[in-house]
């Protein structure tokens, strides 16, 4: 929204005078980062510094609107506003006023620099304390993926540090909450060893994860008169957004800071609080408003339309199991099919659907999302396959994904692995023959495996590549001389790399990249998901030998050679902003909702697939932490309970829903089929409420409804 289009309420707030501090409350939808927006560009056109800016998010893509609007041409050049993290906050003022800190802090090594830590590096320290651990009969009982546990031990330090308790109370805490049997509590005080022998690891070798990091600001440097005195003089402007997505220590320190600035605007949203799982804490944020002279409160919504908005509220009020008032402008914002018996034919039905809202609706493909509570490998290439065969362009963002389960992934280290025989590393015939097909335009999988079949070795240990030459003329003609002269060229380009020096791992897939895949005739060559995922790739590599330092952790190995071997073992990527952002904007986008909700941007149209599903209303498995008990908000010895359970699923697909509606402009499609992908009949605790809706309408919603327009 353009600042000449506001309300006037937005407006009175974007100009009011660069003093004091506002409070700005409101639904999602009725304009609060809009009017922010507007007010950060008046604060700069009114003569406040650039540089006394302070924007404060809770996560970087959440500062996506601001970003951009100070790219505008309009806006003056000069000095830069600051967005951070309090995390990023964190680490920045560690590395400046490390030398004051660090032996106080307790590092061993107060005299050499800090090595800050990727969610990824973090994983791979963390696997060097665990695993020795588990030959000794730790998490013996718990049967989840080796990454996941060190995820989850990580998980314990990063709510330690967010919720502000030291980290040794881990294990007390979790333990006083179990409800079972008592000998399960045996895995939280290994949780517990494991992560005081992480930390001592970082202590001892200056290593920074996040936990740490925050710790370290929080206890140390906020208190030191030198650092609190160089924020408080430095940004004296703040602009906090979604401060209920933000951390209990978030929330201390900006309690701290709001009254020394001269002007503040927190925003909040009502119904938001979807990062609980990370420490989100919306109860700590409200109470923020206590320090604002002035409180604004928005509620008109500029994104759903009244049908849209009575669907949530009666949505609401089921799952609430609260009476509800009927209103037939419902039936207008809901399609479904009820016919649908197995879970494909749901997936072709909502491939139909989004085939004609574009092709004779007019709706344009980025006003399109499909959510689901989780999206598996399966369903994304279902989906992706579908609307592929129907020329719909799609897209998919999955941040929590691990690397390995990348195809472009999958290809890189695959031919890195081909390129570096000297690891030892041999990959199995079909992975060669994937990277094939991925590498090759034009490759098919069938050919793909032929071609592997003949051409791959691996003897005593070092993988080869054979010539496409010596093979038959039939051969070579069922294979397409075509392909094989790719073919050839990738193997060529492999047999050069091998006769030279080798180089570190992030600067060979730069070249393979640069020089081969990227060209015509390879897969990369207009694949815009796999050079965006090439470049993470590549900034991981970066990041993991820039935190190593050159040297290898294990005798007798490469640091290319373990990384690979860090992917293999499934660490997940970190949050790379790129992946946010360098995508086709006009394409369907394929998300999990809670994905789909911190990206923060209204749709035209939504696809709920699978609401049977129970995905929709259960927690993720979590045996080695608990996001619940770990907050500020649990008594202490008190017993987590099946009802605790119940109230927190019931309160989160609450907010889930609500969340999803008020980011929807016309239409809801209902994916629905008897039976889930599992063969299951299916009875969600959202497909109940939804059913409690249809049944309050004054005519029931037919059960097929064919060429409903948006």
């Amino acid at each position: 929204m353009l600042a000449s289009s506001l309300t006037d309420q937005q407006r009175q707030l974007v100009q009011s005078p660069a003093e004091g501090r506002v409070f700005l409350e409101g639904p999602a939808g009725t304009g609060k980062t809009t009017a922010a927006v507007n007010r950060l560009l008046h604060l700069l056109q009114s003569g406040v510094a650039a540089r006394s800016i302070l924007l404060v998010v809770p996560q970087r893509t959440l500062a996506a609107p601001y970003t951009d609007a100070l790219r505008r041409p309009s806006v003056d050049a000069g000095g830069q506003v600051t967005v951070f993290t309090i995390s990023g906050l964190a680490q920045r003022m560690v590395d400046l006023f490390w030398p004051l800190i660090a032996e106080k802090a307790g590092f061993a090594r107060p005299d050499d620099s800090p090595t800050f830590l990727t969610l990824e590096t973090a994983q791979y320290y963390m696997a060097r304390v665990v695993l020795p651990l588990l030959d000794e009969g730790y998490f013996r009982t718990v049967v989840i993926d080796r990454n996941r546990l060190y995820s989850q031990i990580i998980d314990n330090l990063n709510k330690a540090a967010v919720v502000g308790f030291a980290h040794t109370e881990i294990g007390g805490r979790l333990k006083s909450a179990w409800g079972g049997k008592q000998s399960e509590k045996r895995i939280y005080e290994e949780a517990q060893d494991c992560a005081s022998r992480f930390r001592e690891l970082c202590l001892t070798h200056n290593l920074l994860d996040f936990s740490l990091q925050l710790d370290v600001f929080v206890n140390h440097l906020w208190a030191l008169p030198l650092c609190r005195d160089y924020l408080l003089e430095t940004y004296t402007h703040l602009i906090v957004e979604n401060v209920e997505e933000d951390t209990p220590v978030a929330h201390d320190v900006l309690r701290e800071w709001l009254p020394h600035c001269r002007s503040g605007l927190v925003i909040y949203d009502h119904e938001g609080g979807y990062r609980r799982f990370l420490g989100a804490d919306p109860e700590g944020g409200r109470n923020l408003r206590e320090l604002c002279e002035e409180r604004v409160a928005l509620g008109e919504s500029f994104v759903v339309s009244p049908n849209l908005h009575a669907f949530g509220e009666q949505l609401s009020r089921s799952l609430q199991r609260m009476p509800m008032a009927p209103s037939a402008g419902v039936r207008s914002v809901l399609t479904y099919e009820a016919s649908l018996r197995f879970y494909p034919q749901m997936l072709d039905w909502v491939a139909d659907q989004i085939a004609d809202l574009v092709r004779r609706q007019g709706v344009a493909p980025g006003e399109i999302a499909v959510l689901s509570p989780f999206l598996p490998d399966s369903l994304r290439f279902s989906l992706m396959n579908r609307l592929s065969r129907r020329e719909i362009p799609a897209r998919s963002h999955r941040p929590s994904r691990s690397l390995r389960e990348e195809s472009a992934t999958l290809c890189l280290l695959t031919l890195a692995a081909l390129a570096h025989p000297q690891w030892g590393v041999c990959p199995s015939k079909f992975d060669v023959a994937y990277a094939l097909m991925q590498s090759i335009e034009e490759m098919d999988l069938v050919r793909a495996q032929l071609l592997a079949e003949i051409v791959y070795r691996c003897r005593q240990g070092e993988p080869t590549l054979g010539s496409f030459d010596p093979l038959n003329p039939g051969m070579k003609e069922r294979l397409t001389y075509l392909l094989g002269e790719r073919y050839e060229r990738l193997r060529a380009w492999i047999e050069g790399y091998i006769g030279s020096d080798p180089a570190e791992l992030d600067h060979f897939l730069r070249r393979l990249f640069g020089e081969l895949l990227s060209q015509p005739g390879f897969g990369f060559h207009r694949d815009y998901d796999a050079a965006g995922v090439t470049a993470n790739l590549i900034e991981s590599v970066q990041k993991f030998r820039w935190v190593t330092g050159g040297d290898p952790l294990e005798e007798g190995k490469t640091l290319g050679q373990q990384y690979v071997e860090m992917v293999q073992a499934g660490v997940v990527a970190a949050q790379y902003v790129r992946s946010w952002r360098l995508q086709p904007e006009d394409a369907v986008l394929l998300a999990p909702a809670y994905t789909f909700l911190m990206r923060n941007r209204p749709v035209d149209v939504q696809f709920w697939l699978d609401v049977g599903s129970s995905g929709w209303f259960e927690r993720l498995y979590q045996p080695l932490t608990h996001p619940y008990v770990l907050s500020r908000h649990w008594p202490a010895g008190a017993v987590w309970t099946d009802g605790d359970e119940l109230e927190v699923r019931r309160q989160g697909l609450l907010r889930l829903s609500l969340g999803l509606v008020r980011r929807c402009r016309r239409k809801i499609f209902l994916g629905l089929s008897e039976l889930g992908e599992s063969g299951s009949e299916q009875k969600g605790e959202l497909l109940q409420a939804i059913q409690r809706v249809l049944r309050q309408l004054p005519h029931h919603l037919p059960m097929k409804q064919e060429g409903d327009g948006v």
